[in-house]
């Protein structure tokens, strides 16, 4: 029996997410989806599978930026190279989506962009255009069933409002959508980044108390499912500022 044309590069994608999301959240270890979107990535170009090939790319500069944000998690630099190379994956990855005309694809390739800008180079200013456009086309990254897709545009979005134009009550907003996003997809180990998130907003929003939940829920959800030390510590130690603020809070009313 023949394999149809692009059904195993398909399938090799689908693994490849799936070894990105436990290398993202539990082992730090990036060699596995690097391999597998490789391959999906070349065995596609063989079948002429568009599709699979411009996923693979795309795959291929999130597992080059998840492995770049666990080197500065655990406190090391981060070269020019490095970021050049995700860069280039990323650019190459929109110009393929945007051929396409796939609003889902584009949209997450436009975000993939967004996040070199805001996140490796610091430049909200230069991010926030490729955050815009990916926003504008996030109903169709959810209605492809990509909820985590979708729930990621709406966390960095809340990061906006949280840092750069400071609206809590907005922030709150768009971390909510973001967890609730999270939450129905049902995959707990992206459940606590969600909550920290939110977490954050609330304290900058004036509400500690309600804060110190979501902490807390995420400092317990990111325990249970064995996430990388410095994601545990990130939930644990905003967790204790969110403690300590509610103390605060106490005080002042007593």
């Amino acid at each position: 029996m023949t394999t149809p044309p692009g059904l195993a590069a398909r399938a090799l994608c689908a693994a490849a997410d799936e070894a990105l999301t436990e290398a993202s959240f539990q082992t730090g270890d990036f060699t596995e989806p690097e391999r597998l979107y490789t391959e999906a990535r070349d065995l596609a170009a063989t079948d002429g599978d568009r599709e699979s090939a411009d996923r693979a790319l795309t795959g291929l500069g999130m597992t080059r930026h998840g492995r770049n944000i666990g080197r500065l998690a655990v406190g090391a630099e981060l070269s020019d190279a490095d970021v050049a190379a995700e860069e280039d994956l990323m650019r190459r990855g929109l110009a393929a989506w945007q051929e396409t005309g796939d609003a889902a694809g584009t949209a997450r390739a436009l975000f993939g962009m967004s996040l070199v800008f805001q996140v490796l180079r610091q430049d909200w200013d230069a991010g926030m255009p490729y955050l815009w456009q990916a926003f504008g086309l996030a109903e169709a990254v959810e209605e492809s069933g990509d909820l985590y897709g979708a729930s990621e545009i709406h966390r960095h979005l809340g990061f906006y409002y949280l840092d750069q134009d400071v609206r809590p009550a907005e922030a709150v907003r768009q971390l909510g959508h973001s967890l609730a996003l999270r939450e129905k997809f049902n995959d707990l180990r992206r459940v606590p980044s969600a909550l920290v998130a939110l977490g954050r907003a609330e304290l900058a929003a004036g509400d500690p108390r309600r804060a110190a939940e979501h902490l807390y829920r995420a400092a317990e959800l990111a325990r249970a499912a064995d996430l990388l030390p410095w994601r545990i510590r990130d939930a644990e130690e905003t967790l204790g500022q969110a403690e300590e603020a509610v103390r605060a809070s106490g005080q002042e009313r007593g």
